[in-house]
């Protein structure tokens, strides 16, 4: 697919998954809409192509999205497609997080998504033509210790997306959601910072293999994407034997069984 003279916008530009897909839509001759929560945070995808503009909102805060929104219609012009990849994670276990941690992650992913969508999704519908990516998760299929808020928020995001897709049938605009296990960016880079028993020691996949995967899908008219080698297992596992997905993650978290000493039984 072409993207010389559309218009993309791309949240969470700043980094990571959403960085790469401004410069990819940049180089492929889209005016890219680059959005995140600083300018400076955005100095890397200006950098990258004259075709990047910066805007600067928190996609939670629905005046600053609402004036982003409106400057980029007049300055870059109607979007095209949306490239929703700001998010966040706070790992923890939810007996002992704040509550008000746990409600900034749904509210950066799933309501900061719902807005994003909404701010867009009318005028595509009107110019019968669109395509919305939304950044969602294997974590979204697959719950795991320590990142129930995490997980909670991309359940969220694939149940949306599935149910906008099935709206949007027949009006030209196109929607994937796009469900990645761990990926090389500095947000998993923070989540092991801050836990290193987070994700369990999975291996990350590339930034690249996300949005190819989030092309390929759109091509075939499907409404999930799921990078990686692992990733279909692990969600047909997680359908069919929810009890050996957990029992497996349990040994991870758990770590262990202790030797018993001199006959005595484990503790």
């Amino acid at each position: 697919m072409t993207f010389r003279g559309s218009v993309a916008l791309v949240t969470g530009a700043g980094s990571g998954i959403g960085l790469l897909a401004a410069q990819r839509l940049a180089a492929q001759g889209a005016r890219v809409a680059a959005l995140d929560l600083t300018a400076e945070s955005l100095e890397a995808a200006q950098r990258h192509s004259p075709n990047v503009s910066a805007f600067a909102a928190d996609v939670t805060d629905p005046d600053a999205l609402g004036d982003a929104m409106a400057r980029i219609v007049a300055e870059v012009g109607p979007i095209d497609r949306l490239v929703h990849a700001a998010g966040i994670c706070l790992p923890g276990r939810l007996v002992e997080q704040p509550v008000e941690d746990v409600a900034r992650v749904m509210e950066v992913n799933y309501v900061g998504t719902v807005r994003s969508v909404t701010a867009v999704v009318g005028g595509m519908v009107e110019r019968s033509r669109g395509d919305i990516v939304l950044l969602a998760s294997m974590a979204g299929w697959v719950p795991s210790f320590r990142l129930g808020a995490y997980d909670a928020s991309k359940f969220a995001v694939v149940a949306y997306g599935e149910v906008l897709a099935h709206e949007l049938e027949g009006t030209g605009v196109r929607t994937v959601v796009v469900c990645p296990p761990p990926v090389a960016t500095p947000m998993v880079d923070a989540i092991n910072a801050a836990d290193p028993m987070a994700l369990g020691g999975q291996p990350a996949i590339r930034a690249a293999e996300v949005l190819d995967a989030a092309e390929r899908a759109l091509e075939r008219g499907e409404i999930f994407a799921f990078p990686g080698r692992i990733t279909r297992s692990a969600v047909r596992v997680r359908r069919l034997a929810p009890g050996l997905l957990w029992k497996r993650m349990d040994r991870i978290e758990r770590g262990p069984r202790r030797q018993p000493r001199h006959g005595a039984p484990p503790a």
